[in-house]
């Protein structure tokens, strides 16, 4: 056992998300949808495989089917309805307001919409999974958030991390996606990127490929943080 070679790469899936309300061009559309371009053009890190890349709806309830399809497309189960392969679920959103990257930690079980979804949902302090019980529950990432955010720092892109991802569509995606990593022995993490008037496209995208380096780097073994 452990002894057939060396660990597998990581795989690492990321998603970004459409136009919301206030928001006509999502800079993490551009992200995920030239992800792939410019890190085959970089040379990809050791230990990394980009897997999938996709544009999600900026919506809630109305498209979570389609969301965990694409959650679930990532994970090759063993007997135990555990993941068989090291996976990473990278979610980007923008928020429009920021000056900085932020790594958000937690999500909240509440969805409180400021304004309604691409699909004309909007919800007040409904609970995102009725079964987890009420709104006050959190779920947090296993991912060790501080030190990646320190690597990054340390790389020269202004990045914090953050408690609160608010209770739009950024916090729901994230909650499903939390859940579904504890249950499939997955991890997850989602980031809060600037408009590109704030922080230029070229950056964005440099800071994308970078959190995937450390992430990958991290991860050498899965087994420890």
């Amino acid at each position: 056992m452990g002894s057939e070679g060396p660990n597998p790469p990581v795989t690492i899936h990321v998603t970004g998300f459409k136009k919301f309300h206030g928001v006509a061009e999502n800079p993490t559309e551009s992200i995920v949808n030239n992800l792939q371009r410019y890190i085959n053009e970089k040379g990809p890190p050791k230990g990394l495989v980009l897997g999938s890349c996709t544009v999600l709806e900026t919506a809630g309830h109305g498209a979570v089917v389609p969301l965990y399809q694409t959650l679930e497309s990532s994970v090759t189960k063993d007997a135990s309805g555990l993941s068989n392969e090291r996976v990473i679920w990278v979610h980007f959103g923008v928020n429009s307001g920021a000056t900085r990257f932020a790594l958000e930690k937690r999500a909240v079980n509440e969805a409180t919409f400021r304004c309604p979804d691409e699909m004309g949902w909007k919800p007040q302090k409904l609970p995102i999974v009725p079964a987890d019980g009420g709104i006050s529950r959190v779920r947090e990432t296993s991912l060790p958030i501080d030190n990646i955010a320190k690597s990054l720092a340390k790389m020269g892109y202004e990045v914090t991390t953050s408690d609160d991802t608010g209770r739009f569509v950024c916090n729901y995606v994230y909650y499903h996606s939390l859940r579904f990593a504890e249950q499939s022995g997955i991890k997850c993490v989602f980031v809060h990127v600037p408009l590109f008037l704030t922080i230029d496209e070229e950056t964005q995208m440099a800071f994308a490929a970078s959190l995937l380096e450390v992430l990958a780097s991290m991860e050498t073994p899965l087994s420890q943080d």
